[in-house]
């Protein structure tokens, strides 16, 4: 396996954790980063609330000694104000400064931001340059396949980030009018692979070790970005370095009791860092999770929803042992 690099930064392994907003927080980042992720990334941070002062959006930012390397995403449609978000972004002292250009959220999207920005490709590169100007360290940009399949721009968009000074591009193989279905287009990110020099990084439906290779394979990527399918699987990291360097070899699955084990861990710590009521608000989809696969996951998917306490949480742990 080849020295994984963004810049100058060197990535621990080719097995990226995706910025998922509610859920990569600093304990999940920790958590995956421990678990054998090459790199994290922090929520997407907007760029107008960074100028409003926003204490949310500051604490967003926030990156512990366990996650490097780590960077910090902002987002935003104005080149000026993402210019001073990463100004503000760089007093965090990240490894790496993401741009969002590929998030679907109506939210985003509607406000011109994320996937909206592909719509218009001069900006795309205004905005690049004008965070690679106040950056001390390398920029990347996320984005997607286009907006629609009547304006699929990827290569185009890849290529102006490039030229711009964008160090890497990480492309979800869908537009953002297909959000998270149909399946995933691997062919347009092999075309942005071969129309860029600098590194690509594939995302979009990575579940497995074996689809990992697979995908890096078919698109001759250099990278892969998982999101999703960390959920409740964040061994999934190690699996992918491991299955990589050594194909042969049988990938290494936790036990029940390790599962649950880290799952209770994942939760305290974020109990620990945020307060118990809203940790355990955030913590439900997590937990769920963790029982995918396992025989009455329905019924439990059920029980994770309704959680509300540490103590309902280490109940359901042993009612799960027990069988």
């Amino acid at each position: 396996m080849t020295e994984c690099k963004i810049g100058s930064v060197v990535l621990r392994s080719p097995a990226l954790l995706a910025p998922m907003a509610g859920v990569s927080d600093r304990v999940y980042r920790e958590l995956c980063m421990d678990m054998g992720a090459g790199y994290c990334v922090s929520e997407m941070v907007s760029s107008k609330a960074l100028s409003f002062h926003s204490k949310k959006s500051e604490e967003l930012m926030e990156i512990s000694s366990r996650e490097r390397p780590c960077g910090i995403q902002i987002f935003g449609d104005e080149p000026s104000c993402m210019a001073d978000a990463a100004r503000h972004a760089m007093e965090n002292h990240p490894d790496i400064i993401d741009i969002n250009m590929g998030c679907p959220a109506p939210k985003i999207s509607g406000n011109g931001s994320g996937s909206a920005l592909m719509r218009h490709p001069q900006l795309c590169g205004e905005i690049v340059r004008a965070v690679v100007a106040v950056s001390d360290v390398p920029v990347t940009v996320k984005i997607r396949k286009g907006w629609d399949d009547e304006s699929v721009n990827a290569v185009e968009i890849a290529k102006i980030c490039e030229h711009a000074g964008a160090s890497a591009i990480t492309i979800h193989g869908r537009t953002r009018m297909q959000f998270y279905h149909p399946p995933v287009d691997y062919e347009i990110i092999r075309q942005v692979r071969h129309s860029v020099s600098i590194p690509v990084i594939a995302n979009g439906d990575i579940d497995s070790a074996q689809k990992a290779k697979e995908v890096m394979e078919r698109t001759d990527c250099d990278m892969v970005m998982i999101g999703r399918a960390s959920m409740g699987n964040p061994w999934l990291f190690m699996q992918i370095k491991s299955y990589l360097e050594h194909p042969g070899q049988p990938l290494s699955y936790p036990t029940l009791e390790e599962k649950l084990g880290v799952m209770v861990a994942h939760v305290a710590k974020m109990v620990e860092y945020k307060g118990e009521y809203i940790a355990m608000k955030q913590a439900r989809k997590l937990v769920i999770g963790y029982f995918k696969g396992m025989r009455g996951a329905a019924a439990l998917r059920n029980e994770a929803g309704r959680l509300s306490s540490m103590d309902d949480l280490y109940k359901l742990k042993s009612r799960v042992l027990r069988g």
